[in-house]
């Protein structure tokens, strides 16, 4: 009798521990690993704004669930903040820029919902306001209208009575760009009128009061789109990629033999320091090395309509006129996933699809009948869901994350 009580004690003792590693499994279980990757991260928003509409819409894909808001305008272009959390959302043709909250907080490793989504307070008047960038904690656009830059804090977007600061360095009105340093001080373009048109020739740097630290050194036939990693500001230009450093050293980056008049009108950033995306629908998209100045093809294609890097800036994501989705890994220059995923575009259509990209789903536009298209990236299946009338842009808001405080 006592050795069955003993075994049973013993088997009893066993049990208890059993379960309590389980539930101490449990308890850690949000923190080891992730969720199921076949499903969005719970703490990724996707906004989209409306052609025709002043409707603003957030998409929560992990719980499939639509919220919508009143922007001051329809037709707006939306950029997503250095933090993730915001957005700002640009009204050209109306002279105006407001932000976006998301209510999303990174805390190291987790997220916390820290508010609900709303317009921040941060908002400002300026003179067509295009160019956008999000570094060291600061919101910017170049205004086209007057050559200025107007600039305001991430920290401030729910302060009461916040606005942006206007930078003014004496350039002339142009369709010009900026980018940021580490060091706080800017590259910015400036119009000389050497190039008939819009398209600035050169580039300076500037401090955040707009005095001129570094007169531009090199001069160019045109500029258009910009990139930075904070270490290196690198502008499209048609004689060259413009490579500048804050210290003022400026050099010119050749483009590949064949380009002939070709060049790169838009400039990506991804995740590796000196490594830029160069696209031109004349050629393609290729990487671009500042340090070993080279430039390698990724994809050579003369159809495509997005190209955008994804949310970590690891992958590239290429949608042609035909409806052909195809993703390439940054590092290896490789195609990882493809598909049909729309149907045929002409060239000349009035409105495109757009596209933005997590490392799970590519999310794009479907103007003509007012959906947004969910590719999963790992099965490629594809979920159409309802949002405006006509959506017109989209970014993605928060985090790649879907751990929580629960302790």
């Amino acid at each position: 009798m006592k050795n069955k009580f003993y075994k049973l004690l013993f088997l009893f003792a066993v049990s208890l521990f059993a379960v309590s590693c389980s539930n101490d499994d449990d308890n850690h279980d949000d923190h080891d690993h992730d969720h199921d990757t076949s499903e969005e991260h719970t703490f990724v928003r996707v906004l989209l704004s409306d052609e025709k509409t002043t409707e603003l819409t957030l998409f929560d894909p992990h719980e499939d669930k639509i919220s919508s808001f009143t922007a001051k305008f329809a037709k707006a272009s939306l950029y997503t903040t250095e933090s993730g959390r915001y957005a700002g959302i640009v009204h050209r043709d109306n002279n105006f820029v407001e932000t976006f909250d998301s209510g999303l907080e990174l805390h190291g490793d987790h997220i916390d919902v820290d508010d609900v989504p709303k317009f921040g307070i941060l908002a400002t008047s300026a003179l067509k306001p295009t160019h956008f960038k999000s570094k060291i904690g600061e919101i910017l656009t170049f205004n086209d209208g007057d050559g200025t830059l107007s600039v305001g804090k991430e920290a401030d977007v729910n302060k009461a009575g916040s606005t942006f600061k206007t930078i003014n360095a004496g350039l002339l009105a142009h369709h010009g760009a900026m980018a940021t340093f580490t060091n706080g001080t800017y590259a910015i373009t400036v119009k000389d009128n050497s190039v008939t048109g819009t398209l600035p020739e050169k580039v300076k740097i500037i401090d955040n009061t707009g005095k001129t630290l570094f007169d531009a050194k090199l001069q160019t036939k045109g500029i258009h789109g910009n990139a930075s990693d904070g270490v290196y500001a690198v502008f499209g230009s048609s004689s060259g990629i413009l490579v500048v450093e804050s210290n003022g050293n400026q050099k010119l980056i050749d483009h590949p033999s064949d380009f002939g008049t070709a060049w790169f009108g838009s400039i990506l950033e991804t995740a590796s320091a000196g490594k830029f995306i160069g696209y031109t629908a004349a050629k393609g998209a290729f990487l671009i090395d500042v340090v070993a100045n080279t430039v390698k093809p990724i994809i050579q294609n003369t159809t495509i309509m997005q190209c955008k890097t994804s949310y970590d800036r690891k992958k590239l994501a290429v949608l042609l006129h035909s409806g052909e989705f195809k993703l390439y890994d940054i590092s290896s220059l490789q195609a990882v996933k493809e598909t049909k995923a729309t149907s045929e575009t002409a060239t000349d259509a009035t409105l495109k699809p757009q596209m933005a990209v997590t490392d799970r789903f590519a999310y794009i536009t479907s103007p003509t009948t007012g959906e947004l298209l969910q590719v999963n990236l790992s099965t490629l299946a594809i979920k159409k869901t309802k949002v405006s009338s006509t959506p017109y842009m989209i970014t993605v808001l928060g985090y790649e994350n879907s751990e929580t405080h629960s302790h």
